[in-house]
């Protein structure tokens, strides 16, 4: 039984040294997949079946106990927006980041597990920006993070994350009154960093990897191979080299629209994934206008039960970025 008012982390510490890898489940409460994964690996660990061989790995199954508990996303709030150490703690979430915030800084590799509400659930990594010194997300090692992506399993990738977060913030201030911004914490630019942009900041490279629907039998075997690839590609223990995705699909996000009424409403059910061409319908606004595709593309994050203010969808377009040396297939 998960208490909803502790962390449980795990340490396995190699006799030589080496980097040092942290895998997260149920950063969302409902997200099974992690834990049960997670679970697998230390039994592995734990039976001498894996042996590590140097550096250390760390295991928190279940990072948002109380949203575990409720089997839901959040517990008072998402875990995975604006994370940082809060000194006056407010929430649940604020408490769990003063705990997770400080193990993340010490990390050389982050693997984060995900699902997803919607079906289908074809797995897809979120990747990290290309090497930059701007303001928002520097970061130099995206070969490191490039070349792990490309051997965790799944040949989807999805980038471009904070960028278009900080963007939508933009937008969600200009229809937002002064009033709701003071209540908003989705109008910090830094709403966008999750554990992924935190360990980033921190000297460390990190993916989330989603690992299909929530209840998809296959999510946790998904979850499984990909931590097992991890360990590999950090020469943690003394496993098969994992292989290489040639063929993989790398898409842009490249806006993200807010439900800004509860009468604002899609045309259909919407898949992550589904295609769209230029001007397609993809929901109504409550006063009858039409939200259209901008460009063809692809949504992404289709949530229907978007509280307003918050993300309604994602759009991405297909990505030119050479991941790897490598090419995406078009």
């Amino acid at each position: 039984m998960i208490h909803q008012h502790m962390l449980k982390s795990y340490v396995y510490t190699g006799l030589t040294a080496g980097p040092k890898l942290v895998v997260l489940g149920a950063v969302h409460g409902n997200e099974i997949c992690g834990p049960l994964a997670i679970e697998r690996v230390m039994r592995e660990l734990d039976s001498g079946e894996i042996v590590l061989q140097r550096g250390q790995i760390t295991f928190i199954p279940v990072t948002n106990p109380l949203a575990h508990a409720k089997n839901e996303r959040n517990g008072d709030r998402n875990l995975n927006r604006n994370l940082r150490p809060n000194a006056l703690p407010h929430d649940f979430e604020d408490r769990i980041a003063n705990m997770l915030c400080p193990v993340l800084e010490q990390q050389d590799v982050l693997l984060d597990l995900h699902s997803t509400t919607n079906p289908p659930g074809e797995p897809f990594i979120m990747l990290g920006p290309e090497n930059n010194e701007g303001d928002l997300s520097p970061f130099s090692r995206a070969a490191e993070e490039e070349a792990l992506a490309v051997r965790l399993g799944p040949k989807r990738i999805v980038e471009g994350w904070l960028e278009t977060y900080a963007e939508g913030v933009k937008n969600r201030l200009a229809h937002s009154s002064a009033s709701e911004r003071a209540q908003m914490l989705s109008t910090d630019p830094s709403y966008g960093v999750g554990t992924t942009e935190y360990t980033r900041a921190h000297g460390g490279i990190a993916l989330t990897l989603e690992c299909g629907q929530h209840l998809d039998e296959d999510a946790p075997e998904v979850a499984y191979q990909a931590i097992r690839n991890t360990i590999a590609q950090m020469h943690l223990a003394d496993l098969p080299a994992p292989q290489v995705q040639t063929e993989f699909e790398l898409l842009k996000l490249t806006q993200v629209i807010d439900r800004h009424d509860l009468g604002d409403t899609f045309v259909k059910t919407w898949a992550s994934f589904d295609p769209l061409q230029l001007g397609d319908v993809i929901g109504h606004r409550v006063d009858g206008s039409a939200v259209t595709a901008p460009a063809d593309g692809y949504i992404l994050f289709p949530n229907p039960a978007a509280n307003p203010g918050n993300e309604w969808f994602y759009f991405a377009q297909a990505s030119d970025r050479l991941v790897d040396g490598m090419a995406a297939k078009k």
